[in-house]
């Protein structure tokens, strides 16, 4: 009797909060649901290649994972106080470790902007004009990191993101892939 009169207490307690976790998460899986087929729609309709819309969905299910804990945060009663130590701390930490590795936060950020801009699709023969190592080659992959690409002695060059976004970039064919053959 004494366990059922405590477990009843407790429900109690936590109620308004449960309800508002539910509500939460709720609206957080309606707007991720919402989300991921926009990011289709737009991928679909930008013809872009599907590993690509996984990986930009990926990036938003993360970042709307966050919100949604920091907002669960103050359901639960954490005070703000409470959770601005705690991020300041988290974001010192990140902090330090973006920069030491900022090229990569770069190159993930200069793909997710060429998902929505970048106006060269998988299978186009480009022309990067770097002044030191200009490349021709047909574009095998767009990655999170970096772009795969097969110049015509079929060798695979791996090019950053973020570098691909500062040079000056010709189409020479589209769709030449098809004219390159099965180069895997």
């Amino acid at each position: 009797m004494l366990l059922l009169k405590t477990y009843t207490m407790f429900l109690q307690k936590i109620e308004p909060e449960l309800i508002n976790t539910i509500i939460l998460l709720a609206v957080f899986i309606i707007i991720r649901t919402v989300g991921k087929i926009a990011i289709r729609k737009i991928g679909i309709k930008s013809t872009i290649n599907d590993a690509r819309i996984r990986l930009i969905s990926r990036y938003f299910t993360f970042t709307l994972l966050i919100i949604f804990l920091f907002i669960e945060a103050f359901i639960v009663g954490v005070q703000l106080d409470e959770i601005s130590i705690v991020f300041s701390s988290v974001f010192a930490v990140i902090g330090v470790g973006l920069f030491a590795i900022w090229s990569i936060l770069s190159n993930v950020t200069s793909g997710v902007i060429m998902f929505f801009s970048f106006p060269y699709k998988v299978g186009d023969k480009i022309k990067i004009h770097d002044k030191d190592y200009p490349i021709e080659a047909v574009i095998e992959d767009i990655r999170a990191f970096q772009l795969h690409l097969r110049i015509d002695s079929g060798d695979l060059v791996t090019y950053p993101n973020n570098l691909i976004l500062q040079k000056a970039v010709t189409l020479v064919q589209k769709d030449a892939i098809e004219d390159f053959g099965d180069f895997h």
